[in-house]
């Protein structure tokens, strides 16, 4: 299943077990997507895990 990088446009294949809510890595830019939909295939920007530092 291909799918194109939200931040540089680059096309790259999902694995077959990729399921909703996964983290991947984008192959040419690094950047970290997160899958928000299988059928069709989509993917954005991850969100930033913020610290909470014990607050």
């Amino acid at each position: 299943m291909n799918v194109t990088c939200p931040e540089c446009g680059a096309e790259f294949a999902l694995p077959a077990d990729t399921m909703e809510s996964e983290i991947v890595t984008c192959p040419e830019c690094g950047a970290e997507l997160e899958v928000i939909s299988i059928d069709p295939p989509q993917l954005a920007l991850a969100p930033e895990v913020e610290e909470d530092w014990g607050e």
